[in-house]
């Protein structure tokens, strides 16, 4: 397995490399202290997995997040920070990240959430993991699920790539469709979703809802 990790405190650094080291076999690890270092050499070192730290000097962590998930969206990143709050972890996924973890987490969550990510699933900290739980428990979450599972194949596949921040000209080219016809199916998916389609609420409805785009609750 082959990681980057950034973070720049190199006390903290050092001891995830340390534990990186202590918990998988035949790890390789290049350390850098921001994004910028860390775009710069992942074309050099071919990582499996991304780590993390939000606030760092030059480029912090959510802006390495998005960048990677544009020129790599295969590569897997985890963010790991001291912030709690649900809008920043939010955001983190929202930029790309598959899991995110607090920096005062247990070193066997680390190695856990590595574990999941590098298996194809989401890692989600507790804080939001409870609140994913309530909201499922929640008959608004039952409507909301009607209302994604009214969408077409088509226009469920469109809300995906917006969800994921393609601009409807990529969409069109992924898509094999004019840009026209993506602006067509997001005022019809808005309508669809009770959404206001002349502002940006469908973004904000994906920000909100990306967890349940990923579930397996879907059609």
């Amino acid at each position: 397995m082959k990681v980057i990790l950034a973070d720049d405190h190199p006390i903290f650094r050092s001891g995830l490399k340390f534990l990186l080291e202590s918990s998988f076999d035949h790890v390789e690890i290049q350390a850098y202290e921001n994004g910028a270092q860390v775009m710069e050499n992942i074309p050099l070192f071919n990582p499996d997995i991304v780590l993390l730290d939000i606030d760092m000097p030059v480029q912090n962590g959510l802006e390495t997040c998005s960048l990677i998930q544009q020129k790599y969206p295969d590569l897997a990143v985890i963010i790991l920070s001291i912030h709690k709050t649900t809008d920043i972890i939010k955001l983190a996924f929202y930029n790309g990240a598959r899991g995110y973890l607090i920096k005062d987490n247990t070193s066997e969550e680390i190695v856990e959430c590595i574990n999941w990510v590098l298996a194809g699933k989401t890692y989600l900290p507790l804080v939001l993991r409870n609140q994913h739980d309530k909201r499922e428990a929640d008959p608004r979450m039952e409507l909301i699920t009607d209302e994604i599972n009214s969408l077409t194949p088509t226009e469920l596949k469109v809300l995906k790539l917006v969800s994921k921040k393609h601009s409807s000209k990529e969409i069109a080219n992924l898509l094999f469709v004019s840009t026209k016809s993506v602006e067509n199916y997001r005022s019809r998916i808005c309508k669809k979703l009770n959404l206001d389609a002349r502002n940006n609420s469908l973004i904000l409805w994906c920000m909100e809802n990306k967890f349940l785009l990923d579930s397996d609750q879907l059609k």
